[in-house]
């Protein structure tokens, strides 16, 4: 009878140290996953950590290009957000029925630039009509899958617009993300590279040669919202505090220009 009792005391008071840590911990400390667009690592890693320290359970960050995120999705992946390189892939998941109704945020804005090896960076004027085929010296241009991945299509319309695809569309290095991309230039497999200005400031080793002008392609914009198959209590919470001047200052860190405006309803 005193074991049973002893165990009872040990459980209630077990019980109350967790509701004392606050709910999440009662309920086991699971943070919302977070599914992202691989340009958002660095900035959304420090928004994530900065979440954390406030006492919340940390997210769990999955980082990929938006077309294989919105994908996973699709086939039922356990996402509770899902953070787009671009509008595209948001308003497939949207019309798929994968988005919750009224959480979609357009919330950064972001700029694509061309890399080189920051040994060998010799700057490009980026305009109508440039060659940019001669500038690669017969190696390779890295850039994002220009069917796909938002980077790449971006860089594929920049280059439409301004004379130059033709000429380099033979010569071009596909990789399945805007970070794989970044890579082969860091490495130096690639003389040249597209990315995004927030990339190129997070590597070391590639340095910006030239930058597209913001009309040669569509604005590049970075929405963000609650799926629809999301349980976590934190989700909302977690978006809202995306939207705050806590993230705000993560993301500005990293080059990002803050937008943040309700999306329109479909």
């Amino acid at each position: 009878m005193r074991l049973t009792r002893r165990s009872c005391l040990g459980a209630s008071l077990a019980t109350l140290l967790m509701f004392a840590a606050g709910p999440a911990a009662a309920q086991g400390g699971q943070g919302p996953t977070v599914f992202a667009a691989a340009s958002l690592k660095n900035a959304l890693d420090d928004a994530a950590a900065r979440w954390a320290a406030l006492g919340h359970p940390a997210p769990k960050l999955s980082f990929a290009a938006s077309n294989v995120l919105e994908a996973q999705i699709e086939q039922g992946a356990p996402a509770d957000l899902f953070f787009s390189a671009d509008l595209d892939w948001m308003e497939k998941a949207q019309a798929a029925g994968l988005i919750a109704p009224g959480t979609r945020v357009d919330l950064l804005a972001n700029a694509i630039v061309l890399v080189a090896p920051s040994d060998a960076a010799t700057p490009i004027d980026i305009r109508p009509g440039f060659d940019l085929a001669k500038a690669l010296g017969g190696g390779r241009l890295a850039m994002g899958n220009v069917a796909a991945v938002p980077a790449g299509k971006y860089g594929k319309a920049a280059l439409e617009s301004l004379g130059a695809w033709e000429g380099v569309k033979a010569h071009v290095a596909e990789a399945e993300s805007v970070r794989a991309a970044l890579a082969f230039v860091a490495r130096g497999e690639a003389p040249l590279g597209i990315v995004y200005a927030t990339d190129a400031a997070a590597e070391p080793k590639v340095r910006i040669v030239g930058t597209f002008p913001a009309g040669s392609h569509p604005a590049i914009v970075y929405p963000v919202a609650v799926t629809k198959a999301s349980r976590n209590p934190d989700s909302a919470a977690f978006l809202a505090f995306l939207r705050g001047p806590v993230a705000r200052d993560a993301f500005t860190k990293q080059g990002f220009t803050v937008l943040d405006r309700p999306a329109a309803a479909p």
